[in-house]
């Protein structure tokens, strides 16, 4: 298939700039990849379609305040860096923007109690920085850093909550895992009360995931790599699931690659950490996923494509129209689509 296939009109105006309230107000679209059925619902509908014996599989991951502005130390340079990847303690790569104002041997001064000197410039531009901190890094870096929002939000996130979801704990991402942003906490509770089953895996979101897709055959894309972890209490529950006839229901797309590549590995679920690279397009035969939850994503990515995979590519094809045509919010603080397989 082409990247082209994968295009649909937006409207700039349908790009949600700020989060709703509460969180599970957001508009719901259910659809059924067995019929193409559409229906319009809210978020908190949702448990109108989970049924006891159901398994949500959220990603715990939580959102780094990754994007930090330094001043040079011997020229008055201010430098955005925004943190990738920890290499050690205090090294991490970074982007850095200016690049060519953040030369090897530079020191920049992010506050009084944080500063950080460039290592080395990697092939791809990136660089490796090790900071100096006065006091813990992590609570150091909430003070000064700032939510690395995905480049289509122009508004500034006054409440930095707002872009985690209300079960992050495992402090690693780059981006919120964002189909999760839509549950509150009553509603969590409610959902358990159900005796609907919850497995928390981890997987943290690189800024990789926006990306564009730039080679016309998508077999050909190149997909960004990605951490994850499966603790064995998250692997017993989805095995007894699918053993007892429940269904497997990812909450977003980083939840869905994740158990997905454990499958692929192992042929079941298994406690394990490592890297996934996974690419799951049209053709795709999932191997543990029985229903998806997930935000509308940007034209011509690997999510849409993901969805496709899913959903099927006319279903999903005509459910972006149909939110277009509907006016619903799209992207990380927009409205979200239920996929089921009746």
């Amino acid at each position: 298939m082409k990247k082209s296939d994968f295009y649909y009109d937006l409207p700039e105006e349908l790009i949600a700039q700020t989060p709703v309230y509460p969180r599970n107000s957001s508009r719901l679209m259910v659809l059924s990849k067995a019929t193409g059925e559409i229906k319009h619902k809210h978020f908190y509908d949702l448990t109108d379609y989970l049924r006891p014996g159901d398994c949500l599989v959220l990603n715990d991951t939580r959102v780094l305040p990754a994007r930090i502005y330094g001043t040079a130390s011997d020229t008055g340079a201010v430098v955005e860096f925004v943190l990738l990847k920890q290499k050690s303690m205090l090294t991490w790569e970074t982007l850095a923007g200016p690049g060519k104002k953040a030369k090897i041997g530079r020191e920049f001064k992010f506050s009084d109690k944080l500063s950080a000197v460039v290592d080395d410039v990697l092939p791809d531009g990136n660089r490796i920085i090790t900071f100096t901190c006065d006091g813990e890094f992590f609570s150091v870096l909430d003070e000064v850093g700032q939510m690395p929002l995905p480049p289509y939000i122009k508004e500034k996130l006054e409440d930095k909550e707002r872009y985690q979801t209300v079960y992050s704990r495992e402090l690693g991402s780059a981006a919120a895992p964002t189909a999760g942003l839509h549950f509150t906490s009553e509603m969590l509770e409610k959902i358990k009360n159900m005796d609907v089953k919850i497995a928390y895996v981890t997987l943290h979101v690189g800024l990789g995931t926006f990306r564009p897709v730039k080679v016309d055959e998508i077999t050909e894309h190149k997909m960004h790599t990605e951490h994850y972890t499966v603790s064995e209490e998250a692997a017993n529950i989805i095995n007894e699931t699918k053993k007892t006839g429940g269904r497997v229901i990812c909450v977003g797309t980083t939840s869905c690659r994740t158990i997905e590549s454990v499958m692929q590995k192992f042929g079941e679920m298994k406690a394990c950490t490592d890297d996934t690279s996974i690419f799951i397009y049209p053709g795709y035969t999932f191997k543990c996923m029985d229903a998806l939850i997930t935000n509308f994503h940007l034209p011509e990515s690997t999510l849409i494509m993901l969805v496709s995979a899913f959903a099927g590519y006319e279903n999903t094809m005509n459910a972006y129209k149909t939110a277009v045509k509907q006016k619903y919010r799209f992207f990380s603080f927009g409205d979200c689509m239920f996929i089921h397989g009746d």
